[in-house]
Formats: structure tokens, sequence, C-alpha cells
């Protein structure tokens, strides 16, 4: 049957082939991904049920447990970005009902409030000064007041710079007997993490910073504790495409087809993850901390002042306060526009406050250090 209605061309584009300006990344993220994981997101696709396909999703789940240094079974690669994953936590350990606790210090602290409130969840917060931490004993204050079903708190708050400390908090969720989620997106590759050894009972974070991969493919885990609480919920999990009884017949023995997976990204993730494992995870996570250390370094040279105290600062991602009197954001274009390297601005109490510098991922390196420093010599006010 031939249709009689005319095609309207109005939004018909006449486009050259895609051409992208070659940035070096240095924001809270993306960061640049390394040439072999490009080349691996290259790679012709096969199916999503392929066989060598599900070869590829098991190697993945066991280098993200060893990244993460877990052995928990359910440890996967949500396909969506890394707030996929954050709301995978949620949707999967929340009932409605439950207390959930959430430490705030930042802004990602906030979006985890936002989040467990439209699960349901009477929320209770504890709140500290953006780029500070929690104490051991501001958390077992917080956990007699509360008594939460979880405590949840962002490892590597991306809009501070900050390092929340987890060493004892897991031993002190058992003693209260709730369960500790963490958001690990912007450590995940680059600051030390032991999830088993820490008492971690659900963490997520992304493919885009300290893996150095592209966005869309973003690491979840569950511990015994969680997945005992998942499969005793008395109703279904409220978000069917991060519901982990489907994604985990997906990703587990019974492969049962659940969605397409972005099998490009996933590609890229394996390969991501395989120079990490190359690498050794130790040397990563030096490799980290040297190159930052140098950042802090360098920028003090140039008379500038860090956020976060050294003790608490990230290796993948530094807060610069922005001098009085200096434009922060023509600064920051200035570097895009002519020098080609992006850098991010603060959110919520710190916009317009700080600069976030990301080295994470292959960005974590001296050159990336030197080129920026250069380039800052020639854009700041003298």
């Amino acid at each position: 049957m031939t249709s009689t209605l005319s095609i309207n061309d109005q939004q018909r584009l006449q486009l050259a082939p895609i051409a992208m300006p070659n940035r070096l990344l240095l924001g809270p993220g993306p960061s640049n991904a390394h040439p072999d994981v490009l080349q691996a997101m290259s790679t012709t696709p096969v199916g999503h049920l392929d066989p060598t396909f599900l070869a590829l999703m098991d190697e993945i789940q066991s280098l993200l447990r060893y990244v993460w240094q877990t052995d928990n079974p359910l440890t996967i690669a949500v396909s969506g970005t890394g707030t996929a994953a954050m709301e995978a936590t949620i949707a999967n350990s929340v009932v409605s009902g439950d207390v959930v606790l959430v430490g705030v210090s930042g802004y990602f602290g906030n979006r985890l409030v936002d989040m467990a409130g439209r699960y349901g969840a009477d929320v209770r917060t504890i709140s500290k000064p953006w780029g500070q931490i929690f104490s051991l004993d501001d958390l077992r204050h917080a956990l007699e007041t509360h008594r939460p079903a979880i405590l949840a708190l962002v490892h590597a708050e991306t809009s501070t710079g900050a390092r929340q400390p987890l060493e004892g908090v897991g031993e002190l969720c058992r003693q209260f007997g709730c369960l500790l989620l963490v958001d690990t997106v912007t450590s995940l590759g680059g600051v030390p993490i032991f999830l088993d050894a820490w008492g971690v009972d659900l963490a997520y974070s992304c493919s885009q910073k300290g893996l150095g991969c592209s966005p869309g493919a973003s690491p979840f885990t569950m511990g015994v504790r969680a997945m005992e609480k998942l499969q005793n919920r008395s109703g279904k999990v409220p978000n069917w495409y991060l519901d982990m009884n489907l994604l985990g017949k997906y990703w587990g023995s019974d492969r049962v087809y659940h969605h397409t997976a972005p099998v490009n990204l996933y590609y890229g993730l394996r390969e991501a993850l395989r120079l990490i494992a190359e690498e050794g995870l130790a040397n990563c996570w030096q490799r980290h901390q040297t190159h930052a250390e140098y950042l802090w370094e360098s920028l003090q040279t140039l008379g500038l002042t860090l956020h976060v105290e050294r003790e608490f600062r990230l290796p993948t991602l530094t807060t610069v306060r922005i001098p009085d009197g200096v434009d922060g954001k023509a600064i920051a274009r200035q570097l895009l526009n002519d020098h080609n390297i992006e850098i991010g601005g603060g959110l919520g109490e710190l916009a317009g406050k700080v600069w976030r510098i990301g080295l994470m991922g292959y960005n974590s390196r001296k050159e990336s250090v030197d080129r920026l420093v250069a380039a800052l010599k020639q854009v700041l006010p003298r």
C-alpha cells in the first residue's frame, strides 16, 4: 500500500562525517580512554547472547571483583551510566518504610537522599561541610540515634574531592544490624578499595573515570547480606530494568534474556579492566597517588590553594580554590578553547568557589599534569 502522505524534510540535515576535538579531559569525568580501549570498542559486535560475548561477560565479572577486592557472586556491569548503578543499589535494597541514613558532605550524598526517598524510604541524614569527612564516632552516634536499615556513604565525593575513610564502618553497621551501601564512582580503579575486608554490602561505580572507559557500562555489586534482603522482600523490586533478580539470571548461569546489552561498551570495559589487571592493582593505585601528589605540588607553586585536607584528598580528583577576583568559568573556558583542556567547576555549595581537576585512569600521567600547569601559567592572572 502506497502512502499518500508527503515526507517532511524540515529536520533532514546534510552533515559531514563526525569530527570531534581532541580534548585532554581533566575534569570530574569522563576521562580519556586508553587507545586500546577505543580500539576494542570499534571491534565488530556480536549478539548479546552469543557464546563469545557471554564468556566476555564472565571476564568482566571476575575483573570487577578484582578491582573491588570482593568475591561477591552478583557483581555485574549495569547497562547505563553510574547514576543507573546508583539507582540499582537503592531499588534493590530499599523496602518502603526502611530508615535509610545518608552521609551528606557533598552533591552526591544529596542525590542518594533524593533517590532513596523516591523508593519510599524514611530518609535521615548526617551532614558535614562540603570537603570534610565523617569519623567513626560521628557514624556510631548517628546509628545509635536513627537505627537505620541502610547506611549510605560516598567513598569518593566527586563534588568535593574528599575521600571518606571506610575502615571499621562495616563492623559498626553489623553491630547495629544495618547494611552498608557505598558510592565508589570516583574511587574504583584509582583509590585503594577492599569491599570484603571493609564489610561493604552494596557498591556501585562507573566506567568513565578511574577505569578509563567510555560511560555506559557501570559496575554494581551486592554482598551476601544484601542478597538475603533482596530474596526475602515481600514484593517485587519497583524498577524492572534494574531488578537484580532478573539481571542476575542474564549475568548468571541461566543466561536468560533481559535486555540488549551495549556490546561494544562492554568490549571497552573488558579491555579497560584487562589493562588494570596487567598493570597490577597496587601499581595502579600508586600511579594515581604519585601523579596526584605531583599535581598538588605543581598547583601550589602557582600560588593556588587546595580545598581538602591532604590526609583525605582523592588521588583521582582535586578541588582547587578559585583565587579572589578570578572568574573561574572564564579560566575554564579559556583552557578549553585555547588549550583543548577540560577542567570542571564546582557544584552546589562549591559552585563558583573551586575548580575540579581529575587525574583518572589513562589520564593519570605526568604529561597530563605538565600540560595543564603550562596552560594555567598562560591563562591565570599575574
